[in-house]
């Protein structure tokens, strides 16, 4: 990678604030620019997005990907093999996919809403298979430590070759002591070093203390994916990847409510009537998203109704919340992680609503004895990681 000590940007957060750059104290960046163009926002996602798929590589050996939006991530995922069912709601049927490919469309797929337009992180170097499926996805840019030259050859023919990509020294390790300018004053502190790994899940503070590997892998998704989601944070994890994640909510609630029902979401969407819609010739695979999305919904106005019914060829029924609630009872084995201490057993109650089994917090609440009951009554297991993981 040749030294390069001053980026320059588009502009700052937003098109008005100008004299934008990215520098490194004087000293080489561990970034360039492959193609396109960067902006501020475009590096915030990239560099927090790539340090998430490195922690998770290191702690699971696993290929790792993350899908981010506005500083936060939309999906997280590492390499576990996808079910037909998954596969086809994710819209990746019929593709010969590589371990790192699978990692991102399943971070992709957590929730396709949200990864519109995202900025994609990969843990390792981009192959072609993994080229392939971001150039069909809606995306901003890619970071990664490097690409295969068949990658590079397909990614620069996306967003009319302006597609962002960034290679990112893998083994760049910043200063312990980082700074931040705000209302013209620095704020400094020590990095955010704390090394998850599943010696995070030896203290177990519930009956139930029967913790498989698939579950510590489940939670170290969920806690690692936290350290870099803005706070208060929850995160809801299946299978190796997110399914729900609820970010920067003031209330802990209400990020578990969120993340709970974004989750049901990404359970609902595998239900056999969304998988086998027939949409209208010609629609894009973003606004299928959206037909399926409103498809949830409770209740729409007429006019909305309307537009959504010409999306499908054949318009598929509703469920009713009956049938929901019964499809939903076949989420199981869930892990919940929460970026700090649990205040209140509400988040246990609404957790154990999207088939949460595994609970990892950071302890030490005053009603740390009303929460770890909550967790009895539904059987779960929940353990103390002792670290809070803020992140703003």
């Amino acid at each position: 990678m040749t030294d390069v000590y001053e980026l320059s940007l588009r502009y700052g957060m937003n098109p008005h604030q100008k004299e934008a750059k990215l520098t490194n104290g004087g000293k080489p960046l561990p970034l360039r620019v492959v193609n396109g163009d960067p902006g501020f926002i475009n590096l915030l996602d990239a560099l927090n997005a790539f340090q998430l798929v490195r922690e998770l590589r290191h702690a699971t050996g696993q290929p790792a990907a993350a899908s981010f939006k506005h500083v936060s991530p939309a999906g997280a995922a590492v390499y576990s093999p996808l079910t037909p069912e998954l596969a086809k709601a994710y819209g990746v049927s019929g593709l010969e996919l590589s371990p790192l490919a699978t990692a991102y469309a399943r971070a992709r797929g957590a929730d396709r809403m949200s990864s519109f337009g995202d900025a994609a992180a990969l843990s390792d170097v981009v192959d072609a298979s993994t080229a392939q499926l971001l150039k069909r996805e809606v995306s901003d840019l890619v970071v990664a430590p490097g690409y295969t030259p068949e990658a590079l050859e397909i990614l620069k023919q996306k967003k009319g070759g302006k597609y962002l990509i960034l290679e990112i020294d893998p083994n760049y390790v910043p200063e312990p002591i980082e700074q931040r300018n705000l209302f013209g004053l620095t704020l400094q502190q020590e990095r955010n070093n704390a090394v998850l790994t599943e010696a995070s899940f030896e203290r177990i503070v519930t009956e139930n203390k029967e913790l498989p590997d698939s579950a510590k892998r489940d939670l170290l998704v969920a806690l690692i994916t936290l350290k870099y989601t803005q706070s208060n944070s929850i995160c809801y994890a299946l299978d190796g990847q997110t399914i729900g994640i609820g970010a920067g909510q003031q209330s802990r609630i209400h990020c578990t409510r969120l993340a709970g029902d974004k989750a049901d979401r990404w359970y609902l969407r595998q239900h056999p009537i969304a998988l086998n819609m027939k949409f209208r010739e010609g629609l894009a695979r973003a606004e299928q998203n959206n037909a399926i999305d409103l498809w949830l919904e409770e209740e729409l106005t007429p006019i909305e109704q309307a537009s959504w019914e010409q999306a499908f060829e054949e318009v598929p029924p509703r469920l009713t919340r009956e049938q929901k609630r019964e499809w939903l009872s076949g989420l199981t084995n869930v892990a919940y992680g929460s970026d700090a201490f649990l205040p209140f057993r509400d988040n246990i109650d609404r957790a154990s609503r999207s088939g949460v089994k595994y609970v990892v917090q950071a302890g030490s609440s005053m009603r740390d004895e009303e929460v770890v009951q909550a967790a009895n009554d539904y059987g779960m297991v929940m353990v103390y990681s002792g670290v809070r993981l803020f992140h703003h």
